[in-house]
């Protein structure tokens, strides 16, 4: 009966549930690493001609995506300019 309460209150002191704690977020991390190797060993870098044709489609999409900006920057601008000079504005 008595070992059981010395049992207990050694459970209970903060170091020894700071160690415990230290230990399990080290198993954490080391399992954590070991899927992060795991997933990496499937990882397939791109080929010279997948490489092109996504560059190629990127630049596309930044021309076109200006383009609009350009259009939408416009119409906002003039419409702007109209309603301030309909306001009394230079």
């Amino acid at each position: 009966m008595a070992s059981k309460a010395i049992m207990a209150n050694n459970e209970d002191r903060p170091d020894k549930k700071f160690v415990g704690g230290v230990v399990g977020q080290w198993g954490e991390f080391t399992r954590f690493l070991s899927d992060v190797r795991a997933e990496m060993r499937k990882v397939v870098a791109p080929g010279r001609k997948e490489v092109q044709s996504t560059t190629t489609v990127v630049i596309i999409a930044v021309f076109i995506f200006g383009l609009f900006f350009l259009v939408t920057d416009s119409i906002f601008s003039s419409g702007m300019n109209w309603l301030l000079h309909r306001m009394g504005g230079q």
